[in-house]
């Protein structure tokens, strides 16, 4: 790494954050076993025919609650769905809370009363935990861990390496929706809207399409939003992706939030979607089933790979080409 301090970008889901993880965690920490390019990794299973999936997630969101979730659900549907998009059925979860000082014990009741609605909600158990309180001033109201096991297929085999020039990308519904939410619940900028959060478990989602032969990958589009992901896709898989404009949904207060502040809603966290890449022959398939389950209604093809050099193009609704570039800064901080 070049730079010599972290800054809030080093969170963002881009470049600077893959060099963090990269060049720092994973060449200090020398283990065979950790592989940086997954939401969950496999361990030792129970039986032949299953593996064992764990993932850890930090929350550290502001504000503490918003429209349409708050920090005790996020915490469940983060580690919940990057189980989900690694194709596994996901069983317990731990909690560790760090709590500040000064806190409103009814505030926190209701954050972790809406964890445990959300841990119910989505089939799993939380088995243990730990507490911390921090002083006065070194925290921000709550921050909360969790690490999620699941089981999977032993014969499951989703990751960028799959995937080929010409396979689909759909996306399970809107995006932005979740940053967007947290912007405005921050009233900094003096503006006011009924925009909510996407936040949910896509576990019906993800299990909709594991039967699919052209399944090739999934994952949940939460820090650096939808472009993020499709970067990710593009670096390792070495294919080029093409986008359509027309057919990413967006939701219309979420385009005017991000017209009137200049944000780009394909940079904003989901924390209830899934970006899949599929063959040709079963993106249809998939599709129906998403627009069938309550959530994914409106479910798109947005764009395919191609045999381009591996970078992310967007063709516009006025007929020219973008380049949407990989993130760099972080707009906003603490979204997840």
């Amino acid at each position: 790494m070049t730079d010599t301090h972290i800054a809030l970008a080093h969170g963002n889901g881009g470049r600077l954050m893959r060099e963090l993880i990269d060049e720092v965690f994973a060449r200090c920490l020398d283990s065979p076993s950790l592989d940086t390019r997954v939401d969950a990794a496999p361990v030792p299973g129970p039986a032949d025919d299953c593996e064992l999936c764990v993932s850890t997630d930090g929350f550290t969101v502001q504000p503490l609650e918003y429209p349409g979730g708050d920090i005790g659900s996020l915490a469940v549907h983060g580690t919940v769905n990057d189980l989900a998009v690694s194709g596994a059925t996901p069983t317990v979860l731990t909690v560790n809370a760090f709590v500040e000082e000064g806190l409103e014990i009814a505030l926190l009741e209701r954050l972790v009363h809406s964890m445990g609605q959300a841990a119910r909600s989505a089939g799993v158990a939380i088995v243990a935990g730990d507490t911390k309180v921090l002083r006065r001033g070194e925290g921000g109201g709550v921050y909360f861990a969790t690490t999620g096991l699941g089981v999977r297929a032993r014969a499951s085999d989703l990751g960028p390496h799959r995937i080929e020039a010409g396979d689909v990308l759909l996306i399970s519904g809107p995006v932005g929706d979740h940053g967007a939410a947290v912007m405005l619940a921050r009233e900094q900028f003096g503006l006011r809207g009924d925009v909510r959060s996407d936040a949910a478990s896509v576990l019906g989602l993800t299990q909709a399409l594991l039967d699919l032969d052209g399944l090739r990958f999934m994952r949940d589009p939460t820090r650096g939003g939808l472009a993020t992901v499709v970067h990710e896709i593009t670096a390792t898989s070495r294919h080029g992706a093409r986008l359509r404009e027309t057919d990413i949904p967006v939701r219309e207060p979420v385009s005017s939030v991000c017209e009137m502040l200049g944000y780009d809603p394909y940079y904003l966290a989901c924390e209830g979607r899934v970006l899949a890449v599929l063959s040709p022959a079963d993106a249809d398939v998939a599709l129906e089933r998403w627009h069938a389950i309550p959530g994914g209604e409106q479910a798109r093809k947005i764009g395919v790979t191609t045999t381009e050099s591996p970078r992310v193009i967007l063709e516009t609704a006025i007929g020219g080409e973008r380049y949407l570039e990989e993130l760099e800064d972080d707009p906003l901080p603490r979204i997840c």
